[in-house]
């Protein structure tokens, strides 16, 4: 008894689930119509003897496609394309009397209604939007033809055969992996999903495998590039396996919205033992830590060849993990960074700070946290679900952070929508809304448990939201993508839209900002390096023709970088007395001892001042961060920079800390140049040097990146890098 019979619901047979490329069945070679006469040899008709598919990297099948940075030997084509292939027979095709077809089947239950099993007809000419088949070239007993895929066909790895028609039969060729075809999105096809209409645009957001990620704070923005490597030997198999992993069914394949939301769930490990193992509490025991990490292809194919989730990654590991994915199965895709990003557990567009009476903040009330910067990604797509004009750039976030449909998962979610606050669309729309529009609320938690609302901050979340420019390394402002002007009518409209589908608002703050109180205060943070003391000067400004004495409060804090406080290093209590329309400045110095001991591996200070004014018992509140300036590594090339030529590398890091750092691992990478690779140093004394050296030779011409990291036990986040162009190699 056949597997697909044995179980039958109400009535129906119930087909298998198809939901692994890897897995197949292969399709018999022969399959007869009623009973062959005696005599008759079905060998003696028309028989295939070998296929060519024109897979070399220089062909045209995969230049015309844009697959030819692919390092991987089998066909690769994007969808909705024509492509060549070539089928000899054992004699002169003769369209009269001989009928053959290709097929192309994917998975182990291949049906022809679920896009699994396609049977290409021969057609006198090809129509788009269609599956066909058309010859091109009849020469002695070879066949060229050109074969043109759906736009919407599934992206996946498919087995090919040709199937020949006689009397009594179809005679198929064997299976032959050598055939074996990947089929992927077409940003280039217009009646694709995907189709970018931009070649600057395509070739930033498909084909560029180097990426730059911002990260550190909005006022002193720092930046790392990315290896995704989606080219590289095994990654495009990985990706694949990856869906395989959340047995998503291969009917579904095709649908970039899918595969998206799929893919936003499989980076992160939480729920599904998906890619990667996120962790935030600077413990990274068993494994890398995440700023350790100089791009994707490591993570990548060691979660294939472990089966295991990789440990570990924090937000712009997952983003640039995301990113990979989707650019390497043709999805076009960019990492976008929000600073001061709003992790709204509830959604409700409030942050509540709460402080107590003194000004002090409760930290067992204030569950809300404002991550310095959190990356997520953008895919670009049309959305036939939405309403029109709510297509382009969706925003898709595999850092786990709240449940969406039973997992761990965000988007996509319309950039457009977001912006114009229509947050009832699919999918997570109103969590991506808050975390760029959420009010920052200041509530003083009285003895007798009344809350007040004392200061109202609606600029502070989202201040800036930006991604790498197209053709450069340098950063190009995009909040006005996700957001109006703050004070915009438009701005207001967006708001009382998301409020209207659902958004929640609980605590009314209309009114709060405009009891200004009559004495202004701020702070600024000088630029402060890694190991050396620095200086806050706080400000207070009086606008009055009034005597006031404020008694202020100064908290200093070791954070994460998701506005987690780890630490409370140091706190100062202070009065100011200030005269009329006067101002007057507190200086306050930090000395190095009272935060080297506890830092954090994104060296992240977190100071936080609230001021009360004892006079009209108003209370003014600023937070800011400071992000330490770290060493970097510096990557130094000698030999020549050309296809094929040994190159030396050399890595290089001075010590300047007055502690010596122990198992300091250095890590280095070059898409094109050599692949991922890392060096132990058991220690390095304080003003020390280490070198590493290393002989790669290049594979791919033109401008490259040589990228390296380090990490220890007590340093971290140090980065280096540096341009290289490399050479054809000279023709002889």
């Amino acid at each position: 008894m056949s597997e697909t019979s044995r179980v039958a619901f109400g009535g129906r047979r119930a087909v298998p689930p198809n939901n692994s490329n890897a897995a197949e069945d292969d399709l018999p070679t022969l399959e007869p119509q009623g009973v062959v006469p005696r005599g008759i040899n079905l060998q003696e008709f028309l028989n295939v003897t070998s296929v060519h598919l024109f897979k070399e990297r220089w062909d045209t099948n995969k230049v015309d496609h844009h697959t030819d940075k692919y390092e991987n030997n089998k066909l690769i084509v994007r969808r909705g394309q024509s492509f060549y292939i070539q089928i000899d027979f054992n004699r002169p095709y003769d369209p009269r009397r001989d009928l053959f077809r290709v097929e192309y089947v994917i998975g182990r239950y291949p049906q022809e209604n679920k896009g699994t099993y396609i049977p290409v007809p021969i057609v006198s000419e090809l129509q788009s939007g269609k599956w066909g088949a058309k010859i091109v070239m009849r020469e002695d007993r070879s066949v060229r033809l050109s074969v043109q895929s759906s736009p919407e066909c599934i992206v996946g790895k498919f087995r090919m055969y040709v199937a020949v028609w006689t009397p009594y039969g179809i005679i198929r060729t064997s299976r032959n992996p050598e055939t074996d075809t990947y089929i992927l999105f077409n940003p280039w096809c217009e009646d694709d999903a995907v189709y970018l209409d931009n070649e600057k645009e395509r070739e930033e957001y498909v084909l560029n495998d180097i990426g730059v990620i911002f990260y550190g704070e909005v006022n002193d923005i720092k930046t790392r590039s990315w290896s995704y490597g989606q080219f590289e030997d095994g990654i495009l198999d990985t990706c694949l396996y990856v869906m395989d992993r959340a047995q998503m069914d291969l009917s579904g394949r095709g649908n970039p919205i899918k595969v998206s939301r799929v893919g936003s769930a499989m980076v992160n490990a939480k729920d599904d033992e998906g890619v990667l193992v996120g962790s935030w509490d600077n413990i990274y025991a068993y494994g890398v830590p995440p700023s350790a990490w100089t791009g994707s292809v490591d993570i990548l194919l060691e979660y294939q060849s472990s089966e295991n989730p990789v440990r570990y990654g924090q937000c712009w590991v997952f983003a640039g993990v995301f990113n990979t994915f989707l650019r390497c199965l043709g999805i076009p895709a960019r990492i976008v960074t929000n600073y001061f990003s709003a992790h709204d557990n509830d959604a409700n567009l409030q942050m509540d700070i709460f402080l107590e009476e003194d000004g002090n903040v409760n930290s067992k009330l204030t569950k809300d946290s404002v991550w310095n910067y959190h990356c997520w990604n953008e895919a670009w797509m049309t959305r036939p679900d939405l309403p029109v004009g709510f297509g382009g750039w969706q925003a898709v976030d595999s850092t786990p952070q709240e449940n969406s449909d039973g997992m761990y998962r965000c988007g996509p979610a319309s950039v457009q929508a977001i912006k114009h606050g229509h947050v009832c669309f699919q999918f997570d729309a109103p969590f991506v809304f808050a975390e760029v529009n959420s009010d920052l609320i200041y509530i003083t938690a009285k003895k007798d448990g009344t809350h007040v609302v004392e200061n109202v901050d609606a600029t502070h979340i989202g201040k800036l939201i930006v991604t790498k420019q197209i053709g450069g390394d340098g950063m190009m402002d995009i909040t006005d993508t996700y957001k109006f002007q703050e004070g915009q009518e438009e701005e207001r409209l967006a708001l009382e839209t998301a409020l209207m589908y659902g958004a929640k608002k609980p605590l009314n703050t209309e009114g709060v900002m405009k009891s200004r109180s009559k004495v202004d205060m701020d702070f600024e943070v000088e630029n402060a390096v890694l190991g050396k003391d620095l200086k806050l000067t706080i400000t207070f400004r009086n606008n009055s023709h009034n005597h006031y004495t404020i008694t202020a409060y100064l908290s200093a804090n070791i954070t994460f970088y998701t506005g987690v406080s780890k630490a409370e290093f140091k706190k100062e209590t202070f009065d100011v007395t200030l005269e009329p329309l006067s101002f007057k400045k507190e200086a306050v110095l930090i000395q190095a001892g009272e935060y080297m001991g506890q830092l954090l591996e994104q060296a992240s200070l977190h100071f936080f001042v609230t001021a009360r004014i004892n006079e009209t018992r108003d209370v003014l509140a600023k937070q800011k961060s400071t992000v330490l300036t770290i060493p970097e590594l510096i990557i130094k090339v000698r030999g020549a920079q050309v296809v094929g030529s040994d190159m030396t590398v050399t890595v290089e890091f001075t010590n300047p800390l007055k502690e010596t750092l122990r198992n300091v691992w250095i890590h280095l990478d070059g898409p094109g140049i050599t692949r991922p690779m890392r060096k132990m140093f058991r220690e390095i004394r304080p003003s020390s040097t280490v070198q590493w050296e290393e002989v790669c030779r290049p594979w791919v011409s033109g401008p490259r990146k040589l990228i390296a990291s380090m990490s220890s036990d007590s340093l971290r986040h140090v980065y280096g890098e540096l341009d290289v162009q490399i050479q054809r190699r000279p023709s002889m």
